[in-house]
């Protein structure tokens, strides 16, 4: 009748009327039983979350060999594709350095992936960034916080509390760029006895008669040559201020300050051309070419002085004062 009965299924009246041995034996087989189902589903979830983790690891695999065959189709594909050589050159260096690390996760997947099959360690958190200092030049905006009560609070206390320091957080900021007037008043002066009139002369400005300050074209041809910010979105910058600098306004602007700026150049020019070595290095970039929907070559030249080779035959004070200026020294053509 017992082998009849699942031993699961036993019950203390089943084994009513049997021997002691007997009974005590059945129970330790049940605890046995019921050890192993424990162990069976828990062997079953550690089955399932493995599988879940191979899958996302195949995953990642299989994202990362797609990354680096795209960087490795941008590198060495052929000229014939959407980008052309000077657009892949831009992207060399970048290229380099993704599929540097893209390779290296994908060696580390792979790693994991051909483990012994072990429970992988956990992850140390990722140590908190460190912000460098910020510039001291910058001004400093103080906000002091201090409570509202510097009494103690313990009970049967109220004593004034002590200020013993402070802990000081820094939050860097920004103001946005701010259009201003200048407003120029020449008084006029007559004289009554013999009708004579006298007035200061007009204060002398970059371009003559035009409303645009010398700051005000410093910002445009800095944003234009320096930060390659187009006049299109310089206009929709200065729009946001309630500025209207059509885009026509902002070139003509350019071509006057480039124009002023002539004397400048000339003078840079001699400067860098009057040494008796010369290096010069040659860039090629891809410049719009207007009513032909496409780009053509272009070449940038840049050149710039040795160290020794205006100053090697001077010593002294006169040597120390050149220096400086030579090494910064550039022209771009």
């Amino acid at each position: 009748m017992l082998r009849m009965l699942d031993m699961r299924g036993l019950t203390p009246v089943d084994l009513h009327g049997l021997p002691a041995e007997a009974a005590s034996l059945i129970a330790q087989m049940q605890h046995r039983l019921e050890q192993q189902h424990h162990q069976l589903v828990e062997h079953q979830e550690l089955l399932q979350r493995k599988d879940r983790e191979i899958a996302l690891r195949d995953a990642k695999l299989e994202k990362v060999n797609f990354e680096l065959a795209r960087l490795k189709r941008w590198k060495f594909g052929a000229k014939t594709e959407a980008m052309s050589s000077e657009q892949r050159r831009l992207f060399e260096e970048t290229l380099t350095e993704d599929e540097a690390s893209l390779q290296a996760q994908l060696d580390r997947l792979r790693q994991e992936a051909t483990g012994d099959g072990t429970t992988a360690k956990p992850k140390a958190p990722p140590p908190r960034p460190r912000h460098e200092a910020l510039p001291a030049h910058l001004r400093r905006v103080d906000h002091h916080h201090e409570p509202e009560d510097t009494h103690c609070a313990a009970e049967g206390c109220g004593a004034p509390m002590t200020r013993i320091g402070e802990d000081v957080s820094e939050r860097l900021d920004i103001v946005p760029a701010e259009f201003f007037v200048h407003r120029h008043i020449y008084g006029k002066w007559a004289c009554r006895c013999c009708q004579t009139l006298k007035q200061p002369p007009a204060v002398p400005e970059v371009i003559d008669g035009g409303m645009a300050a010398s700051g005000l074209l410093a910002h445009t041809l800095i944003s234009r040559f320096a930060d390659h910010l187009p006049y299109y979105r310089q206009e929709t910058i200065n729009a946001r201020s309630g500025v209207r600098t059509p885009r026509s306004t902002l070139a003509a602007w350019a071509c006057q300050a480039g124009a002023a700026l002539q004397p400048l150049y000339d003078v840079h020019k001699r400067f860098v051309l009057g040494c008796r070595v010369l290096h010069a290095d040659e860039t090629l970039v891809a410049l719009l070419d207007p009513g032909a929907g496409k780009t053509k070559r272009a070449y940038v030249w840049a050149y710039e002085w040795h160290q020794r080779s205006h100053c090697e035959q001077r010593t002294g004070a006169h040597r120390a004062k050149c220096l400086p200026q030579i090494a910064g020294s550039r022209l771009l053509g």
